[in-house]
């Protein structure tokens, strides 16, 4: 895993100063690759990575990497997992190999296959190739969006890089919000691809490349798509679950391929459970696991996760969480570039940071909830599904009675579950999903919006979730479906990413695996929710390796007690933040909506936390990147964060 970095002037000639430009560039970024950096620069085109050795730790496995005759040059970040198969391939089909990187594979791989070279790769990704036989550069992403990469024009120049902060070194170029994605932000606590939070610049989407030539012209081919939910069949259950182990046990076994210590995220879930069961019948010692735990007891998994320690004999580490708040969030604001308000950025940063004392590569269990059907707000929509048979006049009545209801009254429960039941009944599925994972409400921000963010109000940002649930055939499918293409990508896999390379530790997602994913979306919702039991053929699979106090205990999540938080140690500095005469200018949220919501919370009238910490990571935000002068080129020096 590491960081990548490019320029390509097309059309007009490159800067002058293009060579220490992407030097800049790199080091922006370097907290991802700690064991080096390197640069190579040609005619309008530059290319930079910082390294984190995993496999062939010697210097032959440096980047940029050319190809024999000098032809191809490439940076990649991430891991491919199937190339010890593609490099006898092609080393039947005559090519040469100076290294035992999965880099030098995929450089042959372009050179012999081009752009199809993509669908070959299992892994997880981000790369770049400049092709001086076409005098054109490519960008490839992974499948589902593991490896982070995003782009922006300066003119006739494009800028990419592993991380936006590696795009804001370029001379010039203006740190702008973008209020649309900010829009977009205060519902979903994390930017939705393919906005970013600044002006101009652009996530890369999953499963594409892109070929850009020095004409400029830019063509973008998705080389991938996942099975729809429409296309599952039901099959026996027996042969389903002797395929998903071995999907699984294959998965996990690719991803222990590496030359520095290894270990696993092991939170006592079922998910990072299955890991390290998997993990421990390939291993030859004790299989390193790493757990944060909590004071508060409702957010605690702790014995759960020694329990699976235990039965594995691993060699198990813990840390409870007790953090300087107040230290660790301007760090965090720096680190993940973007506002994000995912309160669980805070222990997966520390688990990360204790894992990199003892390892270098952490596998953990991303992606089982949304494949397997494993969130509680699934066992809600199946409860739900009939609304969909409703006459269609009794839903429109319900739907004037909460129109009907004032937001000013809010403050009392009563009326704030009547109209999100009417609603509820009445609204689309993208609608209903809404109390399950919406932080700002439509209603909330047409009470809370200032000047720059009412331009917005016509448009729900949950409509970014509708196509997704027309796609399948059931309510809870279609959340799957959505939380599969949005959340995942945009919110679980940026947190991971970003916390482990903030320490220079790779984290590799098996449950991830493209292979796996397809045979899971090929499976009916009922077939994985089988009784209403969440994940249901996966825990049965898993019944031989795992205790039930593991497989059927109620979902935590990897919570964080961020209401009590704020109304504790943080609310000093919550109040402070959001109120300060900075934060009061902006033109986001009215400062006195915003001096209730601190209020009611505050007093125990109303829970605000969600919605106060998505404002208070998005002031950290601005006060990081857009209102200084110059651009912050390291993170912020805090005393300990413990």
């Amino acid at each position: 895993m590491c960081g990548i970095a490019g320029i390509f002037a097309t059309k007009a000639s490159a800067p002058a100063d293009i060579s220490s430009t992407i030097v800049r560039m790199v080091r922006m970024i370097e907290h991802r690759g700690p064991d080096g950096q390197g640069t190579w620069v040609g005619p309008g085109i530059a290319l930079g990575h910082t390294r984190l050795s995993i496999i062939d730790l010697t210097a032959a496995g440096k980047q940029p990497m050319p190809n024999e005759d000098g032809s191809v040059q490439i940076v990649l970040n991430g891991e491919i997992y199937n190339f010890v198969e593609l490099r006898a391939e092609l080393s039947e089909r005559g090519y040469h190999f100076k290294s035992h990187t999965d880099t030098e594979v995929v450089l042959n791989g372009y050179h012999c296959w081009g752009e199809q070279v993509f669908e070959r790769l299992r892994g997880m990704f981000a790369i770049a190739l400049w092709d001086r036989r076409g005098e054109k550069l490519v960008l490839a992403r992974d499948r589902v969006g593991k490896k982070p990469l995003f782009y922006a024009w300066h003119g006739d120049v494009l800028l990419f890089g592993s991380e936006v902060k590696a795009i804001l070194a370029w001379p010039g170029f203006k740190r702008e919000p973008e209020y649309e994605a900010i829009h977009h932000y205060l519902t979903l606590q994390y930017i939705p691809a393919s906005w970013s939070a600044f002006k101009g610049v652009k996530k890369f989407p999953s499963a594409s490349y892109m070929i850009v030539t020095r004409e400029g012209l830019a063509h973008i081919k998705k080389y991938w798509v996942l099975p729809a939910p429409s296309q599952a069949r039901h099959r026996p259950v027996l042969e389903l679950k002797e395929e998903l182990l071995a999907l699984l046990d294959d998965a996990v076994r690719r991803r222990m391929v590496a030359d520095v210590p290894l270990g696993a995220f092991l939170s006592g879930g079922v998910d990072s459970s299955a890991i390290v069961a998997m993990m421990a019948h390939h291993s030859s010692g004790r299989v390193k696991t790493f757990c944060i735990g909590f004071d508060e007891a409702s957010y605690d998994e702790r014995a759960y996760a020694r329990m699976v320690a235990e039965r594995y004999d691993t060699d198990h580490h813990e840390m409870v969480v007790r953090p300087k708040a107040t230290a660790i969030l301007p760090l965090l604001a720096w680190h993940y570039n973007e506002p994000f308000a995912d309160p669980s950025a805070i222990p997966t940063y520390y688990v990360a940071q204790m894992a990199r004392q003892h390892v270098t590569v952490a596998l953990n269990g991303d992606g089982g909830d949304e494949s397997f059907l494993g969130y509680s707000r699934y066992s809600q929509c199946l409860e739900t599904e009939w609304i969909n048979s409703l006459p269609l006049s009794l839903r429109q009545l319900a739907s004037r009675i909460a129109q009907s209801i004032p937001p000013d009254v809010d403050r009392y429960r009563v009326f704030r579950v009547a109209r999100r039941w009417m609603s509820y009944v009445s609204e689309k599925s993208s609608r209903r999903y809404a109390p399950s994972m919406a932080y700002f409400y439509d209603h909330d921000k047409v009470a809370g919006y200032d000047h720059h963010m009412r331009p917005f109000l016509a448009d729900s940002s949950l409509d970014l979730l509708e196509p997704y649930f027309r796609q399948s055939k059931s309510y809870v499918g279609g959340a799957a479906w959505a939380d599969i293409h949005t959340y995942l990508p945009d919110d679980l896999l940026v947190k991971v990413d970003i916390a482990s390379m903030a320490h220079g530790l790779e984290a590799r997602s098996p449950l991830l695996d493209h292979k796996l994913m397809e045979w899971a979306a090929r499976i009916p919702a009922a077939q994985k929710m089988e009784s209403g039991v969440t994940k249901s053929i996966l825990k049965s699979a898993l019944e031989p390796f795992l205790p039930n106090d593991i497989l059927y205990r109620p979902k935590m999540g990897f919570g964080v007690p961020i209401d009590e938080w704020l109304k504790g140690e943080l609310k000093a500095f919550a109040y402070d933040t959001l109120l300060s005469a900075q934060a009061r200018q902006r033109g986001l949220i009215t400062p006195s909506y915003v001096k209730s919501m601190l209020d009611e919370h505050c007093g125990g009238i109303r829970l605000h936390h969600t919605r106060l910490w998505a404002l208070l990571m998005l002031e950290l935000w601005f006060q990081m990147w857009i209102d200084p002068a110059e651009v912050p080129l390291s993170p912020p020096v805090t005393s300990s964060l413990m």
